[in-house]
């Protein structure tokens, strides 16, 4: 992509956001084709929001990392958005619906790092990266489907647009998470204090850290790395569930907490 097509890529989908319209399909002359060209616009979208009042990145979300929400998207590999910090709320999240397109929930695990995981350390495995980590935590990402229809919209467009993300609930970090199997966690999420399902960490391509791994590679392939402080979700363990007016989602991993999120 041109430096102008990435610019004005990048300006249609954040008024698009900011505005809390339907994003229609991208011309093709600015359209991005591929992933890299999606996060070359995704960069100078972000940088847009910030000035626009959204705060600073703190953070990163990583969506399909599961079969099931590759399957649901029809998408066959794991794609990142960034998060602002504007957009983070710790424990519990009461948030107005008018304020989102289409909102949905999702139920998650994240990790927050203690440490770089530099450029010059790639490839990352598994096993690498949790020497980086400083804390695993329970959290719920708030999904936004601003597009007139994201089943037919193009991936890479809305890898442009962060990949959905609107917010995030975060748990309490659990420091000695070495002790603590994050691939046998297993969620528990009520709808309105209804279970609306159930997932174990191990749904995230085997192994949670496997998708924190696949981003520190995925971000060193970019010249970009994941630095001490930031946290990373690493995927929902469950289909996304479109919430309405009013609805409650609590999220429980025995363990690590129990966190919600309510729309009125």
């Amino acid at each position: 992509m041109t430096l102008g097509g990435i610019d004005q890529a990048a300006i249609i989908i954040a008024e698009n956001r900011l505005k809390r319209t339907r994003l229609e399909p991208l011309d093709a002359a600015i359209r991005p084709t591929d992933l890299n060209g999606a996060y070359s616009v995704q960069e100078r979208h972000n940088e847009i929001l910030s000035e626009r009042g959204f705060g600073k990145l703190v953070g990163y979300k990583i969506g399909c990392t599961t079969g099931v929400m590759q399957e649901y998207l029809q998408i066959s590999e794991p794609v990142f958005g960034q998060v602002f910090d504007s957009m983070v709320f710790h424990g519990h999240a009461v948030l107005k619906l008018d304020d989102f397109v289409e909102p949905g929930v999702e139920a998650e695990l994240a990790v927050s790092l203690a440490h770089d995981l530099p450029i010059t350390g790639a490839p990352y495995t598994r096993e690498s990266v949790s020497e980086a980590v400083g804390a695993a935590m329970i959290s719920i990402e708030l999904v936004d489907a601003r597009y007139r229809d994201y089943q037919a919209l193009d991936t890479p467009t809305m890898a442009a647009d962060n990949f959905f993300n609107a917010a995030v609930v975060l748990g309490q970090p659990l420091k000695a998470w070495q002790k603590f199997d994050l691939a046998g966690a297993e969620a528990t999420v009520k709808l309105n204090g209804t279970e609306l399902g159930r997932g174990s960490g191990s749904l995230i391509m085997g192994h949670p850290l496997r998708a924190l791994a696949w981003l520190a590679n995925r971000l060193a392939a970019r010249d970009c790395y994941l630095k001490a402080g930031e946290f990373i979700t690493l995927g929902s363990v469950m289909r996304t569930h479109w919430v309405s007016k009013g609805d409650c989602i609590d999220h429980a991993i025995s363990g690590l907490g129990s966190i919600s999120i309510k729309l009125d």
